[in-house]
């Protein structure tokens, strides 16, 4: 009897002194971590989505041989330079509308301005950072700002300058990336050659 009595006192006695910690525990816990529900920012999630499709395509630029870089996949196509310079100048389609500038007059600059590989793959990764960079300055507030569309400016039938949210040119700009991506992935196959996020994981 006097030991069940003796457990009960310690027992309650635990749950006092775990009482009165807990609350300083999960005070400590909220810090340390988000709430389960936290959703991140709008710009926030376009900006992860912006920033991964870049890091695919930086690495397919850095990784793929120079010497197969003017190759095309097949005769009627362009050739794997021409194809990562159209994916990056796409993107200016939408940081220079973001930054107040216009959209670019030609779609993609020529291959013969790039002199060489490591030219190619410092305008891939610049065109990433100039557009994450937009992303950033303009928030969630800035990036709901209407804007002409560029695919549409062009069309007669827009004679009215049909407009487009910020938020929704960047998403359609990294959807044409993630285009991009899977046609380089051929390139890739028909060298006999597996691309970078194809490779097992080491």
């Amino acid at each position: 009897m006097k030991s069940t009595r003796l457990f009960t006192v310690l027992f309650a006695s635990a749950l006092l002194v775990l009482a009165a910690h807990a609350p300083a525990h999960a005070q400590d816990a909220a810090k340390k971590s988000p709430a389960p529900n936290a959703v991140a920012s709008q710009s926030a999630a376009l900006l992860k989505q912006w920033n991964e499709i870049g890091r695919k395509l930086i690495a397919m630029a850095e990784d793929y041989p120079e010497d197969k870089y003017d190759s095309k996949a097949a005769p009627t196509t362009g050739t794997f330079a021409q194809r990562l310079i159209h994916a990056a100048a796409a993107n200016y389609f939408f940081t220079n509308l973001a930054n107040g500038q216009k959209a670019p007059t030609e779609e993609d600059p020529p291959r013969k301005q790039f002199k060489d590989k490591s030219a190619i793959v410092a305008y891939v990764k610049k065109s990433f950072a100039d557009g994450a960079s937009a992303i950033k300055s303009k928030g969630d507030k800035g990036m709901s700002t209407l804007v002409v569309d560029p695919f549409a400016e062009d069309n007669p039938a827009n004679a009215n300058k049909e407009q487009i949210r910020l938020e929704d040119l960047a998403y359609a700009i990294v959807e044409h990336s993630g285009e991009c991506y899977g046609q380089l992935s051929v390139y890739y196959r028909v060298a006999g050659l597996i691309p970078p996020e194809s490779r097992p994981k080491k």
